[in-house]
């Protein structure tokens, strides 16, 4: 066994047992038969460690349902296949997500909060490549609302074999919220979540907006821009970045013009947390 893999499986025993803060490297090295100089050889810190610990299994996660996804399976059984690849993960790996789920530590590092967002967000990509390509365009509107609810399913649900030992048929319950899915599915009309909400939450919290970053952004949203009030908004909005002008006031309404339609709501969002309001 890899030296790394060996001290990521005896390291998760140890935060199972007394968690993640009350586990010392010693007792890593211990429980591994090592010394700490061939730990610190591995992983520079004990949060290292449990960054890499996450990213090990967020990556085996997400990979195995995207492989799923894009699979040549039919679609009467997709939906089942989804949901049994989601729980058998979630079977296979009960130990590491009681202890990720448990861990307050997890949502008060920065890198690591990011570095869950992000498998967050490729998850939903997945999700949304499968919803498009059974319902194709049934799901136009209303494709987000449904990976919000197949994603609330996933937790919820998933929460049986984490912190439960009771033995569960993963069959049936994969059946059952195909079954659930398909309908919500076939029968939602009401739209809620957007793309643009989707990119918001998928954005790590108090990300550094960079000028480069926020110029090119503008740029992307200028191409093909027929001449509007929008456009010229924009346009203003940069020529400030570039060289500042303009009054707060100004800006804020330059903003709010752009606010305004749904295809630059987050271009107006990022330009408020760039300046500031």
């Amino acid at each position: 066994m890899l030296k790394k893999q060996l001290i990521m499986e005896k390291a998760l025993e140890l935060f199972s047992e007394q968690g993640f803060e009350a586990t010392s490297v010693q007792q890593i090295t211990e429980r591994c038969g090592i010394s700490k100089g061939a730990f610190y050889l591995s992983f520079k810190t004990k949060d290292e460690l449990l960054f890499s610990m996450v990213e090990y299994y967020l990556q085996q996660f997400v990979t195995d349902v995207d492989q799923v996804v894009r699979s040549s399976l039919s679609k009467d059984v997709i939906l089942v296949e989804f949901y049994k690849s989601i729980f058998q993960a979630f079977k296979k790996h009960s130990a590491s997500a009681r202890v990720f789920f448990n861990e307050k530590v997890l949502l008060t590092k920065k890198e690591l909060f990011q570095k869950i967002s992000a498998y967050d967000a490729e998850m939903s990509k997945s999700i949304i490549y499968m919803l498009e390509q059974l319902y194709r365009d049934e799901l136009c509107k209303t494709k987000y609302d449904v990976m919000y609810c197949i994603k609330g399913f996933m937790k919820s649900y998933a929460e049986l074999f984490i912190f439960s030992d009771i033995p569960l048929d993963l069959d049936q319950l994969a059946k059952s919220l195909a079954e659930k899915t398909d309908i919500i599915a076939r029968h939602t009309t009401i739209p809620f979540i957007t793309e643009e909400l989707v990119q918001l939450t998928a954005k790590p919290c108090n990300e550094e907006v960079t000028k480069e970053s926020l110029l090119e952004l503008i740029e992307q949203h200028l191409i093909g821009l027929e001449e509007s009030i929008e456009r010229e908004s924009l346009e203003l909005i940069k020529s400030q970045i570039e060289d500042q002008t303009y009054s707060k006031p100004i800006v804020k309404g330059l903003i709010e013009n752009i606010r305004l339609q749904p295809e630059h709501r987050w271009v107006a969002y990022v330009l408020k947390n760039y300046f500031k309001f």
